[in-house]
Parts: C-alpha cells; structure tokens; sequence
C-alpha cells in the first residue's frame, strides 16, 4: 500500500520577508544594522565552525562590522531572509576561493570551507543550517549564470535582494529558477527497485531520478524515466514529500510508484546496474551491515526518507 505523508525534517526557520525585499533602501538599512549577519560562501562553499573531529559543523555567521574587515563586497550580499527564533536579517555573500583567503584576517577566520555535498552526506550539520546553506547556494548559483540577458544579451542587474535581474537595455525581468525533479521509490510490493550511478561511490544504490519535462506531470514523469532507465512499467503512482536540492538548483519531488514489470534492461548511458531489493536486504543497506557491503544514501537523502518508508511497510 502507498501512502502520502511530509518529512519536513527542517521547518521553514526564515521568513523571506518578500514584501519588504523589493525596498532597496530598506535592504542597505539592514545590511549595516547591527542584527544583521552574514554568511560567506568561497566558491560557493560556505565557512563553518566545527570540532576537531569535524563530528559536529555549523554555519560561521558574520556582523557587518566583520565582513567590512575582510573587504568583502557587502554591495552584492543576497538576502536569504528574517530568522524567526532571533529576528536577525540573514545575509549571503559570494567570493572566489583566492579572495576569502587573501582577506585581511580571512586567513584566521574564513576557514575551514567545505564543500556542501560533503557536509550533507557526512550528516554533521544541523538541518537548519543546511537548509539556509542550501539556499545560499542555490541562489548565488543561478546569479553567477544569469549576468546577461537571454532575450537581447544585455547586462542584468540585481534587484529584490538578489531574487531578481532586471535587464538594464530591454527591462526584461529574470528570476531565480528551480528544477523539477522526481524521485521515485518503485515497489512490487516485496522488493524495491534500486540503482547504481556512474557517479555514485561503488558501493551506493539509490532510488531512480529524472528531471520533470515541459508539458508532462510528475506521475508521467516517473513512469517514462523508469521506462527509461531500467525498462519496468510503473502503474499507479502518489506524491510522498519534496525537498530543495541545491546541486544547483533542484526540487527533488519524491514519489512511489507500482511496478507492473520485473525484467530489469537497463540504459547503460544514466545506470550501471540496477537490482531489485527485499526490505531485509533494504534494511541491512541503511545500517551498513549488507552482506555485499552495499549502502544506501545517507539520512541527508529523499532517497533515505523512501527508503525507510519501504522498511516500514508505509510502502
């Protein structure tokens, strides 16, 4: 049996204040207020603050007065939002990795700066945090891709805190995009259907996923990129749960779907191999102890979410 249910494991802890946003002196106010905080992201890798062992991680937060010292362009800092628990304004900034380390003190206090992938697959920060960091660079992903106007090729310029670009020669407006992507946990209703990917550590099965095309609904967008991929016929399908996927700027709808087929082909230009799985065995891969040493995604994932829906029995 299918079920439909939320995994919202990190509350909305902003608010985006998006009335307010469109005020450009209402923003320059804030940036020099003394609540404000920043975050620095190097390459589009924030700095953190962590233990020793790096077992635990948290975003570094700078005042205005701290990002002034490094030199960095507070100009260009992108606002993510109020924080609801401190009624700080949290800001974003941007830098190449040469320019956080030659700034006055970067040396000292903009490290360590780890790559965000690696934060959430080694689960050491906390949701939250990961969700702003998440957003950050999302955001200043699309910005570093978006300088020029797709109708004439002009400039754009950033408005709205950084949630817009406005073309300054035909006044053509640009916003931030995100990708829809479904993922989809596909059962018989004994086993699961998991993959390996060319760019999966060797020992890693996942869930199937494909991105969403123009005109085609998520459910037909599972079953045509499992037709796709693995050659099974998916039947029924339902909406579990979402979640942003900043590499770079993914929504990840997560899905089950009712396999009517069990003969895997696969392609082998997305899928290496793909296998089907018992719920034991599923369960064995999320607590490392597989017989063949194989490992799910980690509790970072959707697929992990689906996953120990399947175990459950909720799938």
């Amino acid at each position: 049996m299918m079920t439909s249910r939320s995994f919202d494991t990190a509350k909305m802890a902003i608010d985006r204040l998006s009335t307010q946003r469109t005020d450009s002196a209402w923003l320059e106010a804030q940036q020099k207020a003394p609540g404000a905080r920043f975050m620095v992201l190097a390459d589009l890798s924030p700095v953190i603050r962590s233990n020793e062992a790096r077992t635990n991680a948290a975003l570094a937060w700078f005042s205005p007065e701290q990002i002034a010292g490094f030199r960095l362009p507070v100009s260009e800092a992108l606002f993510l939002g109020r924080d609801k628990s401190t009624g700080d304004n949290l800001f974003a900034i941007c830098v190449p990795e040469h320019m956080a380390r030659l700034a006055p003190g970067g040396a000292e206090n903009l490290r360590p700066i780890v790559d965000l992938r690696s934060l959430a697959i080694q689960g050491v920060m906390p949701p939250n945090d990961m969700m702003l960091a998440g957003e950050a660079r999302s955001l200043w992903s699309w910005h570093l891709n978006a300088r020029h106007c797709g109708h004439c090729g002009g400039t754009t310029n950033v408005k709205d805190g950084g949630w817009k670009r406005k073309c300054w020669a035909c006044g053509q407006e640009w916003f931030p995009r995100t990708d829809p992507v479904v993922i989809m946990l596909i059962s018989d209703g004994a086993r699961c259907l998991l993959a390996h990917e060319k760019q999966f550590n060797d020992n890693v099965y996942s869930t199937l996923a494909g991105f969403v095309e123009h005109g085609e609904t998520i459910e037909d967008a599972v079953r045509r990129e499992v037709m796709e991929e693995v050659a099974i016929e998916v039947g029924d399908v339902a909406y579990v749960a979402s979640q942003p996927w900043p590499f770079p700027h993914s929504l990840m709808i997560g899905c089950v779907g009712k396999a009517l087929s069990s003969d895997i082909t696969i392609d082998p230009s997305e899928i290496e191999t793909a296998r089907w799985f018992s719920r034991e065995e599923a369960a064995a891969m999320l607590a490392g102890d597989h017989g063949e040493g194989l490992l799910a995604p980690g509790p970072y994932a959707i697929a992990n979410w689906l996953l120990k829906d399947f175990i459950n029995g909720k799938i």
